[in-house]
């Protein structure tokens, strides 16, 4: 029964690194809009 712990944890693992990539994409956004804050640079 060792497959159905494939099949429920590779979806899974995927999921959870797609969610990491999108929340370190999120907090880099971020960084990028406060430094531009603190420089005077117009926010678009």
């Amino acid at each position: 029964m060792w497959y159905f712990a494939w099949i429920l944890g590779m979806p899974l693992a995927c999921c959870l690194a797609i969610l990491n990539a999108m929340w370190l994409e999120m907090r880099e956004d971020e960084n990028n809009r406060l430094a531009e804050n603190r420089r005077g640079a117009p926010q678009s």
